[in-house]
């Protein structure tokens, strides 16, 4: 692979509205250089391909749209500390959802032996260092707490990305996730 290192790919799901917004300068206040990550949902944390990057896009075309769309909430700020520097956006609906989805996508040519157990969030900051965290804790307590926002996200799509190398990640595909039909009102 021309001396490159290998690259890790992931599976997101972008949070494009208010709360959005609202994740991603609070970021940038905390750690403005991760300023330019966009607010997202992980399903599949980063990991290497044991295949071909269109083997894997073509396995998450035939995949994804099996599962219907759906919304979740978001909770606590809490963090991973002291595993990580890491303050984040509890899920608290549609919890089981995201499992199901992760251990569903997480096999075949997107099998990964993962650090850490599966935790659905939102990740609002992964601090540089470990003695950073109870700062940017209490900080973004605070800032939900006077948040008056909505606190949910509709996940209609999915983002299979890929680490740059010049930039942090490259959006490779989205994928639709089956939309209910209703009949009637």
């Amino acid at each position: 692979m021309n001396g490159q290192p290998p690259l890790q790919y992931a599976l997101v799901a972008y949070v494009q509205n208010d709360l959005g917004r609202f994740v991603e300068e609070m970021r940038r206040d905390l750690h403005p250089e991760h300023s330019h990550l966009a607010a997202h949902i992980t399903i599949l944390p980063p990991r290497f391909l044991a295949t071909s990057e269109d083997q894997a896009i073509r396995t998450l075309q035939r995949e994804v749209p099996l599962s219907d769309a759906f919304e979740v909430s978001l909770g606590r700020v809490e963090s991973f500390y002291p595993k990580t520097p890491t303050v984040f956006l509890t899920v608290d609906a549609c919890v089981r959802e995201l499992h199901d989805l992760h251990r569903r996508l997480s096999s075949g040519p997107l099998a990964f032996q993962e650090e850490w157990p599966y935790a659905p969030h939102l990740t609002i900051v992964k601090m540089p260092e470990l003695a950073q965290t109870d700062g940017a804790l209490a900080e973004a307590r605070l800032r939900w707490e006077r948040y008056h926002g909505q606190r949910t996200v509709r996940i209609e799509e999915l983002t299979f990305v890929r680490e740059g190398l010049h930039q942090p990640w490259v959006d490779l595909a989205t994928i639709g996730l089956r939309r209910r039909v209703t009949i009637g009102a």
